[in-house]
């Protein structure tokens, strides 16, 4: 499977104080697929995924060490423009949230920040991202009503389309279904499957069934050690570590 890296990992090591939330993470994620990463609660899934973009910097008493290639750049390098990273990668996180704005302003408020103003074009980035998650045909008459007013499956997809507008290489989300309904969530996975042409799409997830029916490639973590990488459908038939094995078939969690 040739597969064309798009982040690379390598020896990385995240501390929260005096836990050792990430032990010598060393993985790469390829381009234009789904990569799901897997593993029990608690066992560093998130921290992973937020150390892509930076988003773990928020954290109380984080340090870390390591690097972590985008496009070759290390992301972790002191000096390195996180604006510019985070444009790179949009996070959609477990529970939506939108901005306290109207639907059409949640979606052009990226585009507005990084220097767009004119109004058509403004309206053309609005819709064709609204387009594109399938929720234009549902606001397309209410795009001046707050977003929350939408329920919570389309507040989903609004936060998705929102993201798509600073036009990034790379969708992560954080468990981006746990919190919808399963109508919801099968259009959210939908979309993914959908976007995989045009972005690297990395999401965690503790429900196998999801990881089995996106995935491409997982990365299983268990206590912040990555145990196993590879093709999904190796991860899956064949794992190579007994670890792994016993998490797939539920013995543990």
């Amino acid at each position: 499977m040739g597969l064309k890296i798009h982040i690379e990992v390598r020896d990385l090591d995240v501390f929260y104080g005096n836990t050792h939330a990430l032990k010598k993470i060393n993985v790469g994620i390829p381009e234009k697929k789904i990569t799901a990463i897997i593993g029990p609660s608690g066992c560093g899934k998130t921290t992973l995924l937020k150390s892509f973009n930076r988003l773990v910097d928020l954290a109380e008493d984080v340090r870390y060490s390591g690097s972590i290639l985008v496009d070759g750049q290390d992301v972790l390098a002191p000096g390195v423009d996180l604006t510019a990273v985070r444009k790179k990668m949009g996070l959609l996180s477990q529970k939506p949230t939108p901005l306290p704005m109207s639907i059409f302003e949640n979606v052009a408020y990226g585009p507005k920040i990084h220097g767009v103003r004119n109004k058509k074009r403004l309206r053309e980035i609005v819709e064709h991202q609204l387009k594109e998650v399938g929720l234009w045909e549902e606001v397309e008459k209410r795009l001046d009503e707050p977003a929350s007013k939408l329920s919570v499956g389309q507040q989903q997809r609004l936060c998705l389309a929102r993201g798509l507008a600073v036009e990034p290489e790379i969708i992560l989300g954080d468990e981006p279904t746990s919190a919808l309904d399963p109508i919801s969530s099968k259009r959210i996975e939908e979309k993914f499957l959908v976007l995989k042409d045009k972005y690297t799409i990395v999401i965690v997830t503790h429900i196998l069934r999801q990881a089995k029916r996106l995935a491409d490639y997982v990365v299983f973590l268990y206590f912040g050690e990555v145990i196993e990488h590879g093709p999904a459908e190796q991860i899956f038939a064949n794992p190579q570590q007994q670890l792994t094995a016993e998490y797939i078939k539920g013995v543990i969690s």
